[in-house]
């Protein structure tokens, strides 16, 4: 059992934080989500934890919502992302009866200070120890890894699936090597195209606002960069462009498995199908973009709560 209090599981200094979900509006999932409305992404879920896990990289910021006695959720935010991100799921999980964490990768937003040692880089070997040991932290988990962390989260449940109760992948690059080279329109640009110059080009899309998301969603992301590492970016991209293919391995865990994306996601829905087939895994579809965490979480909430079940029954 994990508790933010207990000796030697990496934990230190827990502060509650303040209300900030409202009630979820009344409806199916799709219309809940439709009815979701502006919100202040920097403000914490109600009844959250604040607190932070000494990893093997450095300290990383951590959320936590729930009983910590109830069935483990761990959810891994992508590049240059953060925790909040999925402040609109802590409360629908944990009202479902799990205990729901989430943290900033090492040099984003206020993981900024984790990281390589002088001279090094944010590296696969990084991130995925920062993970086996978040997750050997407490309970196996059914863990969630958003775009990036999609494919580090596939290579622990391939090395470590004993940590591991499911895995929903959202958003994930659905190809290994360039992940980059089917991305929809500019997908052939990833060829020419340094890492750092990738992430130029992906910092000025969130910056300029061509995600279209609400005033308040701009303000907090544009805010994360005044923390996070630039060169945690440059590194991560270059990563991405190098993707370990852990499908088969991950298949033969017998890990149940979802891959959610979008109508609107960069890459397009048949790569994603691809990727469910070489997985086993479910394959659901939203009509949103990027980010169904922020646009949808009803809906993906309900199709990772079925994902638990099956893997309760399994």
């Amino acid at each position: 059992m994990l508790r933010l209090s207990d000796a030697g599981s990496g934990y230190r200094e827990s502060v509650t934080v303040r209300d900030a979900h409202p009630a979820a509006p009344a409806g199916d999932e799709a219309a809940r989500d439709a009815a979701i409305g502006e919100i202040d992404w920097a403000v914490p879920a109600e009844g959250s934890t604040a607190s932070v896990f000494d990893a093997p990289s450095g300290p990383l910021a951590v959320v936590s919502l729930g009983d910590p006695a109830h069935p483990r959720v761990v959810m891994v935010p992508g590049a240059t992302g953060s925790k909040e991100d999925f402040v609109l799921m802590l409360p629908l999980l944990a009202e479902a009866g799990f205990f729901v964490q989430s943290y900033d990768l090492a040099g984003n937003y206020e993981s900024a200070e984790a990281g390589p040692p002088e001279g090094g880089v944010y590296d696969y070997p990084l991130f995925i120890d920062d993970l086996v040991a978040f997750l050997e932290a407490g309970e196996p988990a059914h863990l969630l890894g958003y775009s990036f962390a999609g494919i580090v989260a596939q290579v622990v449940v391939a090395r470590r699936p004993e940590l591991v109760r499911s895995l929903t992948l959202l958003t994930t690059p659905p190809d290994p090597g360039n992940s980059y080279r089917h991305v929809k329109r500019i997908g052939w640009l990833s060829t020419y195209l340094t890492p750092r110059q990738g992430a130029a080009l992906m910092i000025w899309g969130i910056v300029t606002n061509k995600n279209r998301v609400g005033p308040s969603r701009l303000a907090f992301v544009r805010s994360r960069f005044d923390l996070t590492r630039r060169s945690s970016v440059d590194d991560i991209v270059r990563l991405m462009k190098d993707a370990p293919d852990a499908a088969a391995e991950v298949r033969a865990t017998g890990v149940p498995s979802l891959v959610a994306t979008s109508t609107h996601d960069l890459w397009p829905v048949e790569r994603y199908a691809l990727l469910a087939e070489r997985l086993g895994a479910r394959l659901a579809v939203y009509d949103t973009g990027h980010s169904p965490c922020e646009t949808t979480p009803h809906q993906l909430v309900r199709d990772m709560l079925a994902l638990y079940r099956s893997a309760e029954e399994s």
